[in-house]
């Protein structure tokens, strides 16, 4: 059987770009794969927020993450690339992390180089604390030989600034790394963009998280050298704005038929959730049991 990760490779050939949003649970990534996106990609804020209703501070372990994006890669069949966060500590506990992501049946994974406990770059006074460049370089040496399969895809996330950025990215492409996800978005600076990616020699991999909006025309996605194009927290604040203005109605109407917000219908929801695929494996096995 093809492992998601030669799937993704090739999809990697194929493709120009490669257009995917950010699942938080199993359910948002079969609404994901559903809609047509070519892979999903968790989401550690959407992980964080969804699990534990905090934020995107590495509040959770690494065996938590990898339980929900273990149940997310059983339950789509486009491959999944997994947010490791810092990879939960040093270059060795990087290594376990990469051989367990793999095992799960993740595509890929993107390593940052912030310190541990990392902090989001989203936060309000947040600023990264980053680790220096000899341990970055550490890491994802240390990833790109922990992983048993050449295919599984390895992106290194560097929260550094301007030449620094460049910098750290050149040496993480240097240690192995098949992509490179700069945090340039979190000013907005898509002409910086543009310029950090005609400075490496391998395609980015871009987080839209500011850009959603509008958007990025694909003759500046060319131009900066893209190959993953991600909108990681659309799925998540979609449904939180959707179930917050949906549960104030029910609680003023007492009744769904005058509520303005539009909800799937039963009938469909239990085709996403495979109803009758589970009804007709009762009936062929559990059947018999009862007679």
């Amino acid at each position: 059987m093809t492992s998601k990760a030669t799937v993704l490779r090739r999809m990697i050939a194929e493709k120009e770009f490669i257009y995917t949003a950010g699942a938080y649970d199993s359910l948002s990534a079969i609404l994901i794969e559903n809609a047509g996106f070519d892979a999903v990609f968790t989401t550690g804020f959407g992980v964080s927020a969804s699990s534990l209703g905090l934020p995107d501070a590495e509040l959770y372990t690494a065996t938590e993450n990898l339980q929900v994006v273990q149940n997310i890669v059983n339950a789509v069949n486009v491959p999944v690339i997994a947010d490791a966060d810092t990879g939960y500590g040093n270059a060795i506990n990087v290594m376990r992390t990469v051989r367990s992501f793999e095992k799960a049946g993740v595509a890929g994974i993107t390593l940052e180089d912030q310190v541990v406990p990392k902090r989001c770059p989203l936060g309000i006074n947040s600023k990264p604390e980053l680790i220096s460049l000899e341990e970055g370089v550490a890491k994802i040496r240390a990833a790109v030989d922990a992983r048993t399969n050449v295919d599984f895809v390895i992106i290194a996330r560097t929260d550094a600034e301007g030449e620094e950025a460049v910098r750290r990215a050149k040496a993480y492409i240097e240690a192995g790394a098949d992509f490179i996800q700069p945090l340039s978005y979190v000013n907005g600076d898509e002409n910086g963009l543009v310029r950090f990616g005609q400075s490496i020699a391998v395609p980015l991999s871009v987080q839209m998280t500011v850009f959603a909006q509008k958007g990025l025309p694909e003759e500046m996605l060319r131009a900066m050298n893209s190959k993953f194009i991600h909108f990681p927290l659309v799925p998540l604040l979609l449904t939180s704005a959707a179930i917050q203005k949906g549960l104030v109605e029910l609680l003023e109407f007492k009744n769904t038929g005058a509520m303005t917000t539009e909800m799937m219908p039963l009938s469909e929801f239990k085709e996403v959730i495979k109803f009758k695929e589970i009804e007709s494996l009762q009936e062929k096995y559990l059947t018999a049991l009862q007679k």
